[in-house]
């Protein structure tokens, strides 16, 4: 969790130097418009450089559409791109029976829990698969991608930002990273594909589902492949919840949240025995690779939405969302930006042992 609370806009403060950061970017359906907000207000503060981002589901949609944004527009193009993208689904979404009623819109319901179209969905999720309830395989974010994203212009363009979106391999349980000179719209929709919801999605005879399952998101591809030290992680899974969960979503909710932050977790403990190793001078730091981590989160928020919100892309909600994750990295900014390069700004033994 931030160690930072949500507060109103700063004001400007002396600017102190530029300092570059990684980006860890999880997945979590509509709650991925929390992270456009933290993107949103990092891209707008000049002090920071992005060096890559990791990402996963949601995640790597916001992570694509921000690296095609800055391709064609630098820092203002992609703050741009994400605006549009998030419209777009939408639009996309505003026809679906999954969608809040006029009446829960004016109430303020975003959990969609007590939709009957919602029941009816999620008890055919439970009965039928993908392959059943939609054999034409149907994915309306395919289009919403392609009318957000030129990827022939992503792959060819020499964008100083590096770009890494995990899947994972059906057949062999393997976690595959998917860098920019091969993104397609397919590569992305591999990435977010919930095997409950969608058919795999077939790359070059492999079949691959969410990349959650084995890296939401993973961390080695920026240790092996980027200079900067300092990682930041925007985390839109909770990683405790408090109080059991007793109906069947809250149950599967929660599963999945545990299987989607567990891979995390491992590369966590795997870093900080590192870190206990270099810190202790049982190893040569010229060896090993010294990570700062820092965390972007609302947990609390998270808690009160519930599961089924992921699939709200009622406009208000994701712009809700998105000020919340504004708010929260304006927070996070104000505190730990003069830490940037020198120390982790969580304590990982706390947060993820």
């Amino acid at each position: 969790m931030s160690n930072a609370t949500p507060r109103g806009r700063r004001s400007p403060t002396r600017h102190v130097g530029a300092k570059t950061i990684n980006l860890a970017l999880q997945g979590g359906g509509a709650h991925g418009a929390f992270t456009w907000g933290v993107l949103d207000r990092l891209l707008e503060d000049e002090r920071i450089n992005i060096e890559g981002i990791s990402a996963t589901s949601a995640g790597a949609m916001n992570a694509t559409v921000l690296v095609y944004g800055y391709v064609r527009g630098g820092r203002d193009g992609a703050r741009a791109a994400l605006a549009q993208f998030w419209w777009n689904v939408s639009l996309s979404a505003m026809h679906s029976p999954l969608q809040p009623s006029w009446l829960d819109r004016m109430i303020g319901n975003h959990s969609l829990r007590f939709s009957p179209a919602f029941i009816i969905i999620d008890l055919m999720t439970r009965l039928f698969s993908p392959y059943e309830f939609n054999p034409l395989n149907r994915n309306p974010l395919k289009n919403v991608l392609e009318e957000s994203v030129d990827f022939a212009a992503l792959k060819n363009s020499r964008c100083p930002i590096k770009l890494f979106l995990s899947a994972t391999n059906v057949c062999t349980g393997k976690i595959k990273v998917f860098e920019r000179r091969d993104i397609t719209a397919s590569h992305v929709l591999a990435s977010s594909c919930l095997p409950f919801l969608f058919q795999a999605v077939e790359i070059e005879g492999e079949h691959y589902w969410d990349g959650g399952y084995m890296g939401n998101p993973a961390i080695f591809p920026l240790i092996y492949n980027c200079q900067s030290r300092d990682i930041v992680i925007v985390h839109i899974n909770p990683l405790k919840r408090e109080g059991v969960p007793r109906t069947a979503t809250e149950i599967l909710n929660r599963v999945n949240e545990i299987s989607f932050n567990s891979s995390l977790m491992r590369e966590m403990r795997a870093i900080s025995f590192v870190t206990r190793l270099i810190d202790e001078h049982m190893v040569n730091e010229n060896n090993l690779k010294r990570l700062y981590i820092h965390s972007i989160s609302a947990d609390e928020l998270m808690e009160e939405l519930g599961a089924s919100s992921k699939l709200n892309a009622d406009w208000n909600f994701l712009m809700h969302l998105r000020a919340a994750g504004r708010q929260y990295a304006d927070a996070w900014i104000e505190v730990n930006f003069s830490r940037l390069g020198v120390a982790s700004t969580v304590d990982i033994r706390a947060q993820y042992f």
